[in-house]
């Protein structure tokens, strides 16, 4: 999720504050999952704001609790997110996430396109690299 071992509090909670200051500007869609009052599951995509790519989102951050997994939570987010992705004219959306992860298996299943493999692009939370796979999935045809 981008944070390394020993997870700090303060850097954590300064992250989510840049989520929420994103969403205010406008420049970050969030889609959340509750249930009982409680956040159980999170997705996000960044718009792209440079002048050459008005039509792309980056999708960051799925992450639903271990205890909520196997219940299509994943999937609603993700539909959830596109939908607000195509309402803002995002119609390509990339991701990235880590090769072998049990994240990787599903994106394939939610319509999205492998791109390939960059060994070594980030490292995992305790430390050492590791390789990242990227996907692209399209929301419809390009204007």
């Amino acid at each position: 999720m981008g944070f390394m071992a020993p997870y700090d509090a303060g850097a954590v909670e300064a992250y989510w504050r840049q989520v929420a200051d994103g969403v205010a500007a406008g420049v970050v869609i969030l889609a959340v999952a509750e249930e009982g009052g409680e956040i159980i599951g999170t997705v996000q995509a960044g718009l792209a704001q440079k002048p050459n790519q008005p039509h792309r989102g980056d999708v960051m951050k799925l992450i639903v609790l271990r205890r909520a997994r196997g219940r299509g939570i994943a999937r609603r987010l993700m539909d959830a997110l596109e939908a607000e992705c195509r309402v803002r004219g995002r119609l390509l959306l990339v991701l990235d996430t880590a090769t072998g992860s049990a994240a990787e298996a599903i994106y394939p299943r939610f319509g999205w396109n492998r791109v390939g493999v960059v060994p070594d692009y980030a490292l995992y939370p305790e430390g050492g690299y590791c390789d990242t796979t990227f996907f692209y999935k399209r929301l419809g045809d390009l204007p």
